[in-house]
């Protein structure tokens, strides 16, 4: 009874260990096949960091993508964005991965780092653009810089599913036609109002105010320290102050996405002295927005507050 008892046990352990390597190797199978997905399925599977690079991969890629992007909330800074293990997933079983970088988005690329996933292609914006990990991480609100993105993320979508170029070019074709709306409203913003000045409550608007000519006066210390959440020193508070209250600018630029007590107070001294404030936002809204619509309207709302306070001689 004993003997037979034994073979019994010895028989349930070796189906255990059985089952277990089997298991073992079938979990390992299915980050394989989703490393290499593009094979098999013809879809690429594409993490983008940001909905705003989300967004344009997307329109590039069109049905032969499928694209998540992780920073997507309207209501919360994307510079205190705190990964998760949904994210670390996620960007495992990617095959093509587009981060902003220059501090933006430091999580991303940790998690990148740790699953180390074998012929993963990353997209480093910042270093794409030759940019400093300390550089003004607004990269996506220079139409120049999104252009150059636009270019790289084509190129790689074609590295990485070279059968599909064909398809990719047409996408390419048709996304820098409907880019060229916004470029156009930025080159009517620079004819009829280069040399306006300005301010911003932070640096998100540096880019942009190149772009379109605009003279961008708020003191740079102030917009960098609102920008990487610390807060400013009392010299450069004290000139934003002055700055407004003497109505040297036409329109104050509010990031309401990165608001504190001291965003809001000058935003509040903004509206005291009649100086128009425009809204603008880190991350595409709505989230479900095109990149391009969105920027749009963020454009054209800046063009009717100049053209107002203008008309009033404000």
């Amino acid at each position: 009874m004993r003997k037979t008892t034994y073979i019994i046990i010895a028989t349930i352990l070796v189906v255990l260990i059985v089952a277990a390597a089997f298991t073992g190797i079938y979990l390992s199978s299915i980050k394989t096949s989703s490393s290499t997905s593009t094979s098999s399925s013809g879809v690429i599977h594409v993490v983008a960091a940001e909905n705003f690079w989300g967004s344009l991969v997307s329109q590039l890629g069109g049905t032969h993508v499928s694209v998540l992007s992780i920073v997507t909330n309207p209501n919360a800074d994307p510079h205190e964005y705190e990964s998760n293990p949904t994210d670390a997933k996620a960007i495992a079983n990617a095959q093509f991965v587009i981060v902003n970088g220059a501090g933006y988005d430091t999580w991303a690329l940790l998690l990148i780092a740790a699953s180390n996933t074998p012929h993963q292609v990353v997209l480093n914006v910042q270093e794409l653009l030759n940019q400093t990990v300390g550089a003004n991480p607004h990269f996506w609100y220079s139409p120049y810089y999104v252009n150059d993105t636009v270019a790289a993320m084509y190129q790689d979508l074609c590295s990485i599913d070279p059968s599909a170029t064909s398809y990719f070019t047409q996408q390419y074709t048709a996304l820098k036609a409907s880019l060229g709306v916004y470029n156009a409203r930025i080159d009517e913003i620079k004819k009829d109002f280069g040399g306006v000045k300005v301010a911003s409550t932070e640096s998100i608007f540096v880019y942009l105010a190149n772009a379109t000519g605009l003279d961008l006066v708020s003191p740079p210390a102030f917009m960098q320290a609102v920008s990487e959440g610390n807060d400013p020193s009392a010299q450069s508070i004290v000139q934003f102050d002055q700055l407004l209250q003497s109505r040297s600018v036409k329109m104050l630029i509010y990031n309401s996405q990165t608001v504190t007590p001291l965003t809001q107070t000058i935003e509040a001294l903004a509206k005291q002295q009649n100086i128009t404030v425009v809204a603008i936002t880190e991350t595409v809204q709505p989230p479900t927005a095109l990149f391009q619509d969105w920027m749009n309207l963020e454009l054209t709302a800046i063009q009717n507050a100049l053209t107002n306070s203008t008309a009033q001689g404000t």
